[in-house]
């Protein structure tokens, strides 16, 4: 049966600041090909704010904002709607990866476990159409692995390199936006080279699973779902491919998870709980676990440990904070016969990424290494699970939030077993080349111009 074609009515994705300093910047889409009618309702346009995101004109091209605008529920329910409706030669395999930290988003909503949550979430895509639901957890096991590596590594050379310390986390894809675009090559150097869990998840699921699958990767539509809105900026990167995966994308759209739950609540079809899946055949069910950290996947607490261990032979149970200019602002330090050896920071949210901007570039930031994220408290706080459409933080949530993360079980990425399994079969013992091509990216150096480099956050 063939497909009948005609034209989508022409979308728009606005992007809106309570910030009066930051302009109203609007990317419009092309027009696109007409939803076909069928039984999914339509979905309001989601909304980027400039206070939280980076999706703004010193930061995002005309033609990146366009893309940008076409991630959304419209287009999932197109490969769904076509999966349903064509002919077999243009069906494609859905895979849906959720982040860890949307899930107490949704147990905070329905009043369940986060395990009990991720299991109605991969009832209801099922329902939908999608056939594989996984969750990110792995991913970030190898980007955090691959961090470690690559610290301990920059810090023996850092004598020869000044530009090799501090080494910037890299995992949040609104700070590499900003650094990348506006800061150029005064910043760029001291990202870390590991790509993020969404990128090395892409890699995963195009590559990897898809071999198992014995699927071309371009019959897969991957979408990932997560607590913030830079991530559809991510899914635009070009790196993001799998291991002789030519150019298929890794990430080909990303729902917010508030723009998952209105789904959920526009939605009138029966949902029965279903197992999340795995990557490998011998695993029914995906088991929920998180990584020492917050808010976030704790990539500080992760790498200092590591650090510690490698470079000085001290193991450290217990990672201990100090707050310093404010609760997004923290500081670690490991002290050996009265010497600091290694000093630790998180900065999260802008005001405070700005701080270490500024300090970096007068060469007086006293850090070996700063966990960067964008969003204030962390990925849990992301804008597109945490406030209300044009409105404030709702604190209530958030809180409940914090309490339903903190009980999620801790696994520290070494003691994957997925993952160890992994580096033997999908890069073949860890080969550095295979390695480097899956699990690292690089950044441009240039920024861009001068009358963009003073905007402020």
């Amino acid at each position: 049966m063939k497909c009948e074609h005609c034209t989508r009515t022409e979308c728009s994705k606005k992007t809106k600041t309570d910030d009066p300093e930051n302009a109203v910047v609007a990317a419009t889409s092309p027009a696109r090909e007409k939803e076909e009618k069928g039984e999914f309702h339509k979905l309001a346009d989601a909304k980027i704010f400039l206070s939280d995101c980076l999706a703004c004109d010193s930061c995002m091209t005309a033609e990146e904002g366009a893309r940008v605008s076409q991630q959304n529920a419209e287009d999932f329910f197109r490969v769904l709607n076509l999966n349903k409706k064509c002919d077999t030669s243009k069906h494609r395999v859905l895979a849906v990866s959720v982040c860890p930290q949307s899930l107490p988003y949704f147990a905070a909503k329905f009043n369940l476990s986060v395990t009990d949550a991720a299991r109605r979430l991969s009832g209801f895509l099922k329902n939908l159409g999608v056939h594989y639901v996984f969750v990110t957890t792995v991913a970030a096991d190898f980007s955090i692995l691959e961090s470690q590596k690559e610290f301990v590594r920059r810090y023996q050379q850092h004598s020869e390199d000044e530009r090799a310390l501090p080494m910037l986390t890299s995992a949040c894809p609104g700070w590499v936006r900003y650094a990348e675009r506006v800061l150029g090559s005064p910043i760029t150097p001291h990202l870390c080279t590991a790509k993020s869990p969404q990128q090395i998840m892409g890699s995963l699921v195009k590559d990897y699973f898809a071999r198992r699958q014995n699927l071309s990767p371009d019959k897969l539509f991957h979408v990932i779902v997560g607590p913030c809105y830079d991530k559809k900026l991510e899914a635009l990167r070009e790196d993001v491919h799998g291991v002789g995966s030519g150019t298929s994308q890794g990430v080909d759209c990303v729902l917010t998870s508030g723009e998952l739950l209105q789904m959920m609540e526009q939605s009138d079809l029966t949902v029965k709980d279903a197992a999340v899946d795995t990557l490998f055949r011998d695993l029914t069910e995906e088991e929920i676990q998180r990584h020492e950290g917050a808010g976030s996947d704790g990539y500080l607490a992760h790498v200092f440990r590591h650090a510690a261990k490698e470079l000085f032979g001290e193991d450290v149970e217990k990672v201990t904070y100090r707050a310093l200019r404010n609760r997004d602002f923290q500081e670690v330090t490991l002290e050996k016969d009265g010497e600091v050896v290694l000093r630790f920071a998180a900065a999260y949210g802008f005001r405070n990424v700005q701080n270490v901007v500024l300090k970096l570039k007068k060469g007086r930031l006293p850090y070996h290494f700063v966990e960067v994220l964008a969003c204030p408290g962390g990925c849990l706080h992301g804008r597109g699970q945490a406030r209300a459409e044009d409105g404030p933080a709702d604190k209530v949530l958030l809180q409940q939030m914090e309490d339903i993360y903190a009980e999620v079980p801790t696994r520290p990425p070494e003691a994957s077993a997925q993952v160890r399994t992994l580096y033997q079969e999908w890069l073949h013992g860890a080969d550095p080349p295979r390695v480097q091509e899956a699990l690292h990216t690089s950044f441009p150096s240039a920024g861009l111009a001068a009358s963009s480099l003073d905007i402020k956050w």
